[in-house]
């Protein structure tokens, strides 16, 4: 079955299943058509300004009342919540792993999350949680939604259908999806495994970020961001809905499917984007840019110019920059990284950072090329080469990134990762030339 999507960033828009069961002119008429009930899903507070207040109606076969009934807690382990400090005994530095493992269990997107790091306070609604997940099994009879905050998915493996209340997102590896609070969805795959990131955005939901002197165009075009068509199922069979609240998990017992909407309009759903689409901008004679022209999508905080989080992307490009350092330059940064290779090479990391690694450099940590990374970038003929085939990423927070016991102790974990520095050498020798022997 082809899914429908509709093109655009933060629309209001409007969709139906069936003609004429989306009211016109009003929200909530006495009687919808076809028996439906009219229920609104606020992504806002209800007097949020014009520009950041997000709503939807959806008109569905039963209303979200009749989704829940008497709840019983159960534990995902591994998916963990911040504040989550003083979780393992692992010293400060910097960190990377080799992928997490497919796991040999049958094991769907929910308890296959491995939650990384947190950042600050999701009851408080800031900060951020990275996860990876893996993952063997489809959702069938199992929904979920999270009331802590928004999830970005970034498949790294396998293609998924994420099954959501408001329509059906087709997503394979070089894509992401964007998955608002409260909404209720599951995970199909349509490979026999999965893995791949997920960022939990606990702060104000994530937007297009101003483009300043850039101008109109670039970047990201909010044309290229697809919003799905509405969908329903009418299964009148056992299901059960899980939500996460407040970083612990609750289930209910349904006799049927959550994922009843028939229509719906406004400005509060999910969408997906093809990185693909991406239009880098970069210095076009001298020196590098800071990597925040490479931002995708930006949650803001309470203060300006400062994100919660920024999902920021590497993806192929050409470099023409002169009598330049072409790889980011080493830097401390206020800001905390955690970084995940989609496919390809990162071109700081020539070695050792491979397609479903992660690393984490957290704030004020010093990081850069490695040795053989800046030896390549000191001796190369800078004429115009392009990166390609590739795809890098970073969860960017301006909290520092906790690391979780599981993360501490994972067997993936590269203990010699520090090294990658040991081989730079001292080229100060007290002349303009230096030493570069």
């Amino acid at each position: 079955m082809a899914f429908s999507y509709m093109p655009g960033f933060g629309n209001d828009f409007e969709t139906e299943t069936l003609p004429g069961s989306l009211p016109q002119g009003r929200n909530s008429p006495q009687r919808p058509a076809y028996g439906l009930y009219a229920e609104q899903l606020s992504g806002s507070p209800f007097t949020a300004p014009r520009g950041t207040n997000e709503r939807s109606w959806l008109y569905r076969i039963r209303p979200s009342v009749r989704h829940t009934g008497r709840f019983k807690g159960m534990r995902y382990p591994l998916w963990k919540t911040a504040p989550n400090i003083g979780d393992h005994e692992l010293a400060l530095g910097q960190y990377r792993w080799n992928p997490v493992p497919m796991p040999s269990e049958p094991t769907d997107f929910i308890s296959g999350m491995r939650t990384m790091t947190t950042a600050g306070d999701a009851v408080g609604q800031s900060g951020m949680a990275a996860h990876v997940y893996v993952a063997n099994r489809s959702m069938v009879d199992d929904h979920f939604f999270n009331a802590d905050g928004e999830l970005m998915i970034v498949p790294q493996v396998g293609a998924l259908r994420l099954v959501t209340e408001m329509g059906v997102i087709e997503l394979r590896p070089g894509e992401i999806a964007v998955l608002p609070r409260g909404l209720v969805f599951k995970v199909e795959l349509a490979d026999k495994e999965a893995r791949g990131y997920v960022c939990e955005n606990y702060g104000a939901k994530f937007t297009m970020p101003d483009r300043g002197p850039i101008g109109a165009n670039c970047l990201a075009n909010p044309r290229d961001f697809k919003t799905p068509c509405a969908w329903f199922e009418e299964k009148e069979t056992p299901c059960r809905l899980i939500v996460k609240w407040c970083g612990t998990f609750h289930v209910t017992e349904l006799d049927h499917s959550p994922l009843d909407v028939v229509a719906w309009h406004g400005n509060y759903a999910p969408y997906k984007y093809d990185l693909a689409t991406f239009s880098p901008v970069g210095a076009i004679l001298f020196d590098h840019p800071d990597p925040s022209i490479f931002t995708v999508l930006t949650a803001p905080s309470g203060e300006e110019g400062t994100a919660n989080v920024d999902f920021v992307i590497f993806p192929p490009r050409w470099l023409v920059a002169e009598n330049t350092f072409r790889p980011p330059w080493y830097h401390r940064n206020i800001m905390s990284e955690f970084m995940g290779l989609i496919h390809g090479q990162y071109d700081a990391k020539e070695e050792g950072f491979v397609p479903g690694g992660i690393s984490l450099h957290n704030q004020m940590l010093a990081h850069g090329p490695d040795a053989s990374g800046f030896e390549k970038a000191t001796r190369a003929d800078l004429k115009p080469v392009k990166l390609d085939n590739t795809m890098a990423f970073m969860f960017e927070t301006r909290f520092p990134q906790m690391l979780t016991r599981y993360a501490a102790e994972l067997d993936t974990l590269q203990e010699n990762y520090i090294d990658c520095w040991a081989d730079l050498k001292k080229r100060f020798n007290g002349t303009p030339e230096g030493d570069w022997s």
